[in-house]
Parts: structure tokens; C-alpha cells; sequence
């Protein structure tokens, strides 16, 4: 029969390998899993850390949990991934803003949206980024 002492021991060490073995990240905010790498969020870290602190093979497996779920990182600007929709061959201004407007529930003035079809996906994600850039 284990002491007191022990068995509290047992119940600390067993309770700091499981949550380090599932990642604080994944434990705290399942719902950012899958969602695009980012900025790591501090207190996600800092965490997975203290997992480091007890054990080198627990912290190490919540960092790599945490990193491939995508879970360590802060969410997108409002809490929304970049998302992709279906667009039409014949997409015009009118019909996009009515899309934004739909699926973002906030109304644009028709000069806030601008229609450009970029060459290629990298000249699409520059742009991306550029607005990005300009919004911070």
C-alpha cells in the first residue's frame, strides 16, 4: 500500500505527463487546430516549457504536438484563418462584395473592395501579404 506521500506523488506525475504528452496548446484551445502557423503565442510556450522543466521527453513531445497540430500558434487577425470560397468565371465587384458581405456579416462601400486577378498563387499571396502589411 503507498503512503500518502507517494500516491499524491504518483497522481502529480502521472496528471504532468499527461498534459504534457497531448501539448498545452491542443489542451487549452482545441479549437485552433489546423489552423495556419503564425506568431507562437507566449503562454502557449511558456507552458509546453514547464514540461521541460519536469521532464526533457514530455516538454519536447508537447512542443512537437503543439507544433504539428498548429495549436501554438496565436489565431488569425479576428479570429478567422484566411478561407477560400468558389468564384465564379464571370465575378464582377457587385456579386464579390455581396460574397464578403455574406460570409463576413459587415457591409463594405463599394470603394473598400477592389477586384484583382492575379498571373499566379505567388503574385495572389504577395499581394495577401502586402494587405496584411498595410492593415498592421
Amino acid at each position: 500500500m503507498l503512503t500518502s506521500a507517494r500516491r499524491g506523488l504518483a497522481v502529480a506525475l502521472l496528471f504532468s505527463v499527461l498534459v504534457s504528452l497531448s501539448g498545452c496548446g491542443t489542451l487549452f484551445h482545441p479549437e485552433r487546430k489546423g489552423q495556419l502557423p503564425g506568431r507562437v503565442d507566449p503562454a502557449i510556450a511558456i507552458a509546453d516549457g514547464l514540461g521541460l522543466l519536469l521532464f526533457i521527453v514530455p516538454g519536447v513531445v508537447a512542443y512537437a504536438v503543439d507544433f504539428s497540430n498548429n495549436t501554438i500558434y496565436l489565431p488569425t487577425r479576428d479570429g478567422a484563418a484566411i478561407d477560400s470560397m468558389p468564384i465564379e468565371a464571370g465575378l464582377d465587384q457587385p456579386s464579390l462584395m455581396a460574397m464578403i458581405e455574406t460570409r463576413s456579416g459587415r457591409h463594405f462601400d463599394a470603394d473598400a473592395v477592389q477586384v484583382e486577378r492575379p498571373d499566379s498563387l505567388s503574385q495572389a499571396l504577395a499581394l495577401i501579404s502586402t494587405e496584411a502589411k498595410l492593415d498592421s
